[in-house]
């Protein structure tokens, strides 16, 4: 009763906050229940909560767990309108000496600011006592420093009808919630052995849709009671590839597919007469999940393709239109300044079929020419030139007509640039020794204040490492353990049970100025 009674003195108070006051930040209040909270050899068809102010459900069909599961989901009201009271009704038979828990996440707000009540739980027994057994842990993303907010935690229960599937199509036994934007923790839980699951989980469903939501998962079943502390990362699975739009026209010659998944090693063969003088050639976009296909005929009025990729074959038709053929652009990444760690890149909007490097010239200020290595991408969309640039010194570069043809025989007409490397204090260098690396093979990545990977090392041995003519940051480490030494982060993948691979980021920020030398040498720690 005393308790009843503060409650009440306090929802009176905030009632009376004057209009054009203080924004209300405060979350509902549950003041009493019928039957009470946490109930024991709990027997009743119906459980009303109340509130200390008017509140509104928002989507509490699908926010609301009731573990252990429900047969018959309860009806629950009110639905669409304020109230300071929430009614359950039950249809089903209870299970005996049983410990029932009434998550409703995110659904209950109040109705005057919005104000979200989370993870507001009712608890109530059928037998003597509530269970009592909870596990706990930390969160965090598996690559990003930044973590996604309130992942969803999730246990089911491992028994006969368990499967690895059912985190893609059924709820889970028990929710926990995050407290703070690391830590979790699950409560309530009754003795048994469990999988235990993240999810980021966007459209807020405890199901698990590998287009939108990252996952994550303890790599072996837990037992309760037994170890209560478990720690997880939640990452981004790469999907099976497959197709998931028709090709789309572009311009003549020039078609989009769209796709999901990973595209490496995908094979696309025309399953059409076609003429001996016929060319194609396709890649993945570099910004967005399609492939661009492009040929250089339109004889016909339509074409078949085959798509592969190991044991998937899609077959999709492509219409010929009279579209505008696209225009063979070229753009250098540099016409200015060029610094010392920057590669010299040219660009081209259409594949580049043929390079003829006898047209490149490169000279220096003295006319002498510059040995230089040209470089086509995989894609055929640029080149790198790569030659042994020097401080402080201009190049000129000259690029002859008919130097490059496209797909559709278009060549190039003539390009010119100047170019000027900075002085050696302009630049800043860092000579780096990392103990107690956990593991090698790593990835020594250094990053900017900007957020972007300026430099980066393969370490396989515990040694210092140079980072040389660096334009002026304040740098940010991060370590990444290849453990299959493909030197680049490899994600997880939940039904193969395979965790992504280690990330640590250094705590120590590393200040470099122009001119400076820095030496650092860092200590990680668990």
């Amino acid at each position: 009763m005393l308790i009843l009674s503060i409650f009440a003195v306090f929802s009176c108070a905030r009632r009376g906050r004057p209009e054009g006051g203080p924004k209300d930040f405060e979350k509902p209040i549950m003041v009493k229940a019928d039957p009470d909270f946490k109930s024991l050899q709990f027997e009743e068809d119906q459980i009303k909560i109340y509130f200390d102010e008017y509140i509104k459900l928002k989507n509490v069909n699908s926010q609301l767990i009731i573990s252990p599961p429900l047969k018959n989901a309860p009806v629950i009201t009110p639905l669409g309108s304020p109230s300071k009271k929430i009614t359950i009704k039950l249809s089903d038979t209870l299970q005996e000496n049983t410990t029932y828990t009434f998550n409703f996440a995110q659904s209950i707000i109040d109705n005057t600011e919005g104000n979200i009540l989370d993870n507001f739980k009712y608890i109530f027994s059928t037998g003597d006592y509530i269970d009592s057994l909870k596990v706990k842990g930390e969160i965090k993303d598996a690559f990003d420093l930044e973590m996604i907010e309130n992942p969803t935690i999730m246990l089911y229960p491992v028994n006969e009808a368990y499967t690895d599937s059912m985190i893609f199509n059924e709820k889970p036994t028990y929710v926990g919630s995050t407290l703070d934007s690391l830590n979790w923790e699950i409560t309530n839980i009754k003795a048994g052995t469990y999988r235990l699951i993240a999810l980021n989980d966007a459209r807020k469903n405890y199901i698990y849709d590998p287009k939108e939501d990252r996952v994550g998962f303890y790599p072996d079943l837990i037992t309760i009671p037994g170890d209560s502390i478990f720690n997880m990362t939640l990452f981004k699975q790469i999907l099976p590839f497959k197709l998931v739009s028709r090709p789309k026209d572009v311009s003549k010659g020039h078609v989009i597919i769209g796709f999901e998944g990973d595209s490496k090693d995908v094979d696309i063969r025309v399953l059409s007469p076609v003429s001996e003088d016929f060319k194609s050639f396709y890649s993945k976009d570099r910004n967005t999940d399609t492939l661009n296909y492009y040929f250089n005929h339109f004889e016909l009025d339509s074409m078949m393709l085959e798509v592969r990729k190991d044991q998937y074959i899609d077959t999709v038709k492509i219409g010929m239109k009279e579209d505008e053929i696209d225009s063979l652009r070229l753009e250098l990444s540099s016409y200015g300044m060029l610094h010392l760690r920057d590669t010299l890149k040219l660009g081209s909007t259409v594949p580049m079929m043929k390079v003829d490097t006898s047209k490149f010239h490169f000279i220096d200020v003295d006319s002498m020419k510059v040995p230089l290595r040209l470089a086509l991408s995989e894609r055929k969309d640029r080149i790198d030139f790569h030659f042994d640039k020097e401080t402080n010194q201009s190049y000129k570069l000259f690029i002859e007509p008919g130097a490059i043809e496209d797909i559709l025989g278009v060549q190039n007409d003539t390009i010119k640039a100047s170019l000027k490397t900075g002085k050696v204090s302009d630049y800043c260098s860092i000579f780096l020794t990392i103990s107690n690396v956990k593991s090698y093979p790593a990835i020594i990545e250094l990053i900017n204040d900007k957020g972007e990977i300026v430099a980066k090392k393969f370490a396989v041995e515990p040694r210092e490492y140079e980072f040389i003519n660096l334009k002026p940051s304040r740098f940010m480490i991060r370590i990444i353990y290849d453990d299959n030494g493909n030197q680049k982060w490899d994600t997880g993948n939940f039904l193969q049970n395979i965790q992504p691979e280690g990330v640590y980021y250094v705590k120590t920020i590393i200040d470099a100025k122009a001119n400076w030398e820095v030496e650092e040498s860092i200590m990680l720690t668990p």
